[in-house]
């Protein structure tokens, strides 16, 4: 296993890695909409959260050796069901033809207030 960490995305806060990698597979952590090298900024816009949260995970699958094209599975928590036809648009427009497998939850709310978070499941390129 080998772990991954970019200043790209957020840093970890927590006792996680930003993703690992195991046997050509990259497992990218839960991420929030945070800017990098902004950790206690928050974004106003769900749509500004989520454009943001989809190019933290991409930018930890990219220092993975991976990309928004290799992605196998995602996962997306968003508060509040409402969320999910803005989510959807934004979520097509940035990964363009490619359809991953993916699962969206509506939950009633998310850690420090946020409105969506994001973890994802890529190939490594070459494996």
């Amino acid at each position: 296993m080998h772990s991954i960490s970019t200043e790209s995305a957020p840093l970890a806060r927590g006792h996680y890695s930003q993703a690992i990698i195991h046997a050509g597979v990259v497992y990218v952590a839960g991420q929030l909409p945070l800017v990098p090298g902004q950790p206690d900024g928050m974004l106003e816009t769900f749509e500004a959260q989520a454009r943001q949260v989809i190019a933290n995970v991409i930018a930890v699958l990219d220092a993975a050796g991976s990309g928004r094209d290799l992605i196998l599975r995602t996962t997306v928590y968003i508060a509040g069901i409402e969320h999910w036809p803005a989510f959807n648009a934004i979520y097509a427009e940035m990964l363009g033809g490619h359809k991953p497998a993916r699962t969206v939850v509506p939950v009633p709310e998310l850690h420090y207030g946020y409105l969506v978070e994001m973890d994802a499941i890529g190939a490594v390129r070459g494996s």
